[in-house]
């Protein structure tokens, strides 16, 4: 039997008990995201995954260095764009990341740290259907350099130090209501009446 045939037959056997896990789920929870993956469904989801990335995509090795500066460039952009689902530290433990489903992973933890460079570049560039995953990479491969350099800060991330936390919270977007707050703050501490024009003191 052919390798083709081999794995043909392997995706539609997966195909098979994930659909059947799936209609299982759905007639004991309905379409709600808030139950947790049950550990076959998680089991064959990862599986799936890993067939659905060609081989040479998972083989290939981040062609970027890992320097301080590198790192520090893909921790902004964590940051700014991942964490709002994923979390500065990548725990997943965010107001979107926990209430998607499946839930955002742990990153810090084996199944994400033992993907390969080539996987975490393909996941981060292509993202992952039937999930809250986005495609962030552009549309050249060639040029995604963003995406290997997120692949850096990824492995950093059961390292990652308090100071790094800290500088990253500065970098996280911020809602209406908190830029309010920051400026109702910066106006108290100048001495001026909150809502009051600038220059205005009490």
């Amino acid at each position: 039997m052919s390798r083709i045939v081999k794995v043909a037959l392997a995706v539609a056997l997966i195909a098979v008990i994930s659909g059947a896990a799936a209609l299982a789920l759905l007639l004991r929870h309905g379409f709600s995201a808030r139950a947790q993956p049950l550990a076959t469904e998680a089991f064959v989801a990862r599986r799936l995954r890993r067939l659905a990335i060609p081989r040479n995509a998972r083989e290939a090795r981040d062609p970027i260095p890992g320097t301080p500066e590198i790192l520090a460039e893909a921790r902004a952009h964590f940051a700014d764009h991942c964490a709002i689902c994923h979390a500065n530290d990548g725990n997943g433990n965010t107001a979107i990341g926990k209430n998607l489903y499946p839930k955002a992973p742990d990153m810090r933890k084996p199944n994400t740290q033992s993907l390969s460079d080539g996987e975490l570049f393909y996941i981060i560039h292509n993202g992952i259907r039937f999930t809250g995953m986005p495609a962030w990479g552009s549309d050249n491969v060639e040029e995604d350099r963003g995406s290997w350099k997120l692949v850096h800060f990824i492995r950093h991330l059961p390292h990652i130090t308090t100071e790094e936390l800290a500088e990253m919270k500065q970098m996280n977007p911020k809602s209406r209501r908190e830029i309010e707050e920051e400026d109702e703050i910066t106006k108290f501490l100048m001495g001026e009446e909150p809502n009051s024009p600038k220059g205005q003191h009490h």
